[in-house]
């Protein structure tokens, strides 16, 4: 796996009118992107279709993973692919990443062209019940790099459950391995933006959130696991006003943040 290394271009937040700038960016696009997608097949895990995605030629691509699912399912393809598409808006606005908003595409987890792209979203994994070859796969992305952001769930009281099923996961591939809880002063808050503090709620059910990461082994962090939370959610409805404007912007800066982290570790 090839990670790209990426020149940083730091500023704190920039302005208000900046993320403005790139908020209406979206919202004059959003027309344009639905006569741009690319279709090429889909996937029909449990009666509805989720359409496929061809990424431009650019240096970096966001991965979203399909993977085997209990619990009812189809949660992995929650907030796509508007999630993606406002988030690479806003990458492509504020950073010196050769991005464009459909720079995205989903990816099987139990295929080898997960190792094409060294940063994965993952959303609901309490619904994971991943196949031998799923975790081998995950195993080796780990080994080779690959940074993994974990989002979407624990919101609500079945959330010490579905942490469970998740770990459950996890110990199948590293059974030595733990999660830990990332602070306020990891070097993950202060790659792209500094952020003091990580402190935020889920957007739906104002459960607080906590922040774990998990290491390759080789003290670097390859996967942040954002519980109780749903940063995709935040992305998907930066553009509407259903959510507060302060952790709306919170989740924007720490996508950019991970995907920096991720491009430069």
């Amino acid at each position: 796996m090839h990670r790209q290394r990426v020149k940083l271009e730091y500023s704190p937040m920039r302005s208000p009118r900046t993320l403005l700038v790139s908020l209406l960016v979206i919202a004059m696009a959003a027309a344009a992107l639905y006569a741009q997608r690319r279709n090429r097949g889909g996937f029909d895990p449990f009666g509805f279709r989720v359409e496929q995605n061809e990424p431009p030629d650019t240096e970096f691509v966001m991965a979203r993973w399909h993977y085997t699912a209990g619990r009812g399912g189809g949660g992995w393809s929650h907030d796509y692919p508007t999630a993606e598409e406002h988030i690479l808006q806003i990458m492509k606005e504020v950073t010196g990443i050769n991005v464009e908003q459909l720079s995205y595409r989903v990816v099987e987890l139990s295929s080898p062209e997960i190792f094409d792209y060294p940063f994965a979203y993952v959303s609901e994994p309490g619904e994971m019940e991943l196949t031998d070859k799923e975790v081998a796969n995950l195993r080796e992305y780990i080994e080779r790099g690959g940074f993994i952001m974990i989002d979407d769930f624990g919101g609500q009281g079945q959330g010490p459950s579905e942490f469970e099923a998740f770990r459950d996961n996890l110990i199948r591939a590293f059974p030595e391995r733990n999660v830990f809880v990332v602070g306020d002063d990891h070097e993950l808050l202060n790659t792209f933006y500094k952020i003091n503090s990580v402190e935020t709620v889920h957007p739906m059910s104002g459960v607080k959130s906590v922040f774990y990461g998990y290491s390759d082994g080789k003290d670097r962090l390859a996967m942040i696991i954002c519980y109780a939370n749903d940063v995709g959610d935040y992305w998907e409805f930066i553009d509407q006003p259903y959510y507060a404007v302060k952790p709306s912007a919170e989740a924007l800066k720490l996508g950019i943040n991970f995907v920096m982290y991720a491009m430069t570790h």
